[in-house]
């Protein structure tokens, strides 16, 4: 039989609280045992939301064992409600509630980007912030829905995508020219003009006018038919069929702005909102999430918490189509119109063409929460043996997995992957750069990793595991018992994972602190299983972070050795000598002809190479 909450103080009577409070907009916090901040909610009517919890009546179950713990209430007063829905999200990120649904979303959306100070304009793929004059188209819901849309532009428009460093000391055509990816630049092969009217064509297309594009191109294949320019009027009807193939498998029939498809499947305390994207016309692919909740929220309770945080990061297009009406809906379009900068629609029941995608998105949710659903069970199965197969008291809540990885002790990593009861925690996981160390020492490297996670731990910052898993033997294990110990840290069931016979996995042999007894549950283990899934997790980070650092110190130039060389200045450099191997040739005389390099800095770049 389940715990109820122990009743709310006598010192906190809600229903007088609330007689005191306005009736104007706001956002009120709801505080339970050591101010543990229980929800966040937003009002029209400050007075009547709060005394509505409190009325004699029904409440779900989730609201019912919130009340019982609050222990005070604060309340900010907003001048409008769309200010309070804004100041209601930015809290919930901030503070995450126990009892708000949180999204939880990790990734970052991929952009492209179109940069705008080139002489040559480059088209990449950009992932992070967006900064100064360059151009950004997007977002995209995948990295694989940007790559497309390049293959697109560089195909039809043959702009180039390759690094200014690459492309500032070609002396040939490179194989993105053969495969007529590129119209090559870089070699002169196409002047200023004609490029930057293929950049124009191509930011049409991606801003979604790709019939304008269509018409002008047509336009021009007349002309050049019309002046006997046959071979020109040959490539722009060839460009245009290109463009009307590739087009047509991504353009949606009759739409031609921004919109986003939004519809939410709710479950067995788990909820899924899938979201189709739309822009300029073209589908651009969908994107599943899993908003997290305590209990149970209703499908249009997820779908206002999924609208109003997920927006407050970016704009949102002119229309969102929605499986559900949601409450504060108008509310919602003027908060969103205000941050967009333009007017915003929510339409909660759409007809024709766009009632079929919102129900292609139901069916898309179902089905993404059915598969969810029974993983979310195969988790929380494995997680039960884990308890047992370790003699824990309860399942581990939150489990840390630490692996090291470099090569011949080049470019060492660690890492610190988190899963919780509901499976990866990716914002929590860290990685180390280790420093100061013999290459190759992975006892010295767990030793520094662990010391710097764990001494934060010890200053009171961040949150201790239920599980730590190093993956290692017990030279690697004694390591961890070592730096738990030095900082007085106990609590944490601490299991070495060390590779069996022959690295065959399901064979693995676990080592147990303080005793360092071993087991060897064998590969048809539940337990095994999870502690696997989090292993190859830990090494996949690690080897990802490694492999980024080794490339870069690999690509750092020697010219970053010379006091007073920035990434201008060394630019500037290779661009004038066409590389380090003419750098390298140069006396001082030819060096200071470089602008922004004077004779003492010239001499110490002469000294870089000559000394050596």
């Amino acid at each position: 039989m389940s715990r109820e909450p122990e009743p709310t103080s006598a010192a906190f009577d809600g229903r007088d609280f609330a007689r005191t409070l306005t009736g104007e907009p706001g956002v009120y916090r709801m505080l339970g045992e050591g101010d543990s901040v229980l929800y966040v909610g937003k009002a029209h009517n400050l007075r009547s939301r709060v005394e509505s919890y409190f009325a004699r009546g029904a409440h779900d179950a989730r609201i019912t064992s919130m009340v019982m713990q609050v222990r005070r209430i604060e309340v900010m007063v907003t001048r409008t409600e769309a200010e309070a829905l804004l100041l209601e999200s930015q809290l919930i990120k901030a503070l995450k509630p126990r009892y708000n649904i949180d999204l939880r979303d990790d990734k970052s959306y991929p952009w492209i980007r179109l940069s705008a100070s080139d002489e040559f304009p480059r088209a990449a793929f950009h992932r992070g912030a967006r900064a100064g004059a360059d151009r950004y188209f997007g977002p995209f819901p995948s990295a694989w829905a940007v790559r497309e849309t390049l293959n697109l532009v560089q195909k039809t428009f043959k702009l180039r995508s390759c690094e200014d460093s690459v492309f500032a000391n070609r002396s040939r055509p490179c194989l993105q020219h053969q495969i007529q990816r590129c119209s090559a630049p870089c070699v002169a092969l196409i002047d200023r003009h004609a490029y930057a009217a293929d950049v124009r064509h191509a930011v049409l297309v991606l801003e979604g006018r790709s019939s304008t594009l269509i018409d002008e191109l047509n336009g021009e294949m007349d002309r050049a038919s019309a002046t006997l320019e046959f071979e020109r009027a040959a490539q722009l009807r060839d460009q245009i069929s290109a463009l009307r193939r590739v087009l047509a498998t991504q353009f949606v029939q009759g739409e031609r702005g921004d919109l986003d498809v939004l519809a939410c499947r709710s479950r067995n305390g788990k909820a899924c909102v899938e979201v189709l994207f739309f822009r300029g016309g073209m589908s651009l692919g969908n994107r599943s999430y899993f908003p997290r909740f305590l209990g149970e929220a209703s499908e249009a309770e997820v779908l206002r918490a999924f609208v109003v945080q997920h927006y407050a990061d970016q704009a949102a297009p002119a229309e969102l189509l929605l499986s559900h009406r949601i409450e504060d809906q108008d509310v919602a379009a003027e908060l969103l119109s205000e941050r967009s900068g333009r007017r915003v629609r929510l339409i909660d029941n759409p007809r024709g063409d766009r009632a079929r995608w919102v129900d292609m998105a139901m069916r898309t949710a179902e089905a993404t929460l059915e598969t969810e659903l029974a993983a979310s069970a195969t988790f929380n199965a494995r997680r039960e043996d884990l308890c047992r197969l370790l003699g824990l008291v309860q399942a581990p809540a939150r489990i840390e997995c630490f692996d090291i990885s470099h090569t011949q002790g080049e470019g060492t990593v660690a890492s610190c992957v988190v899963f919780d009861a509901q499976g990866p925690l990716r914002s929590d996981y860290r990685r180390f750069n280790i420093e100061g160390i013999e290459p190759g020492d992975d006892y010295a490297a767990m030793k520094q990793a662990l010391q710097r996670r764990f001494g934060r731990l010890a200053r009171g910052e961040g949150v201790a595991p239920d599980l730590l898993l190093i993956d290692g033997g017990i030279g690697q294990l004694r390591q961890a018992t070592s730096v738990l110990a030095e900082l007085a840290i106990d609590g944490i069931a601490v299991v070495g994972v060390a590779k069996g016979p022959e690295r065959r996995p399901g064979h693995e042999t676990l080592v147990l602190a303080p005793d360092m007894r071993e087991l060897e549950p064998g590969p048809s283990s539940k337990a095994l299983h999870l502690i696997q899934q989090v292993r190859d997790e830990a090494h996949r980070f690690a080897i990802t972070g490694h492999r980024g650092r080794r490339s870069k110190a690999r690509q750092k130039s020697v010219l970053e050795d010379v006091p007073g060389i920035g990434s201008k200045r060394k630019r500037a450099l290779l661009k004038a000598f066409g590389g380090l191997h003419g750098i390298q040739r140069a006396a001082v005389e030819d060096l200071i002809t470089v602008e922004g390099i004077d004779r003492a800095l010239a001499q110490r770049i002469f000294d870089l190479f000559h000394e050596r």
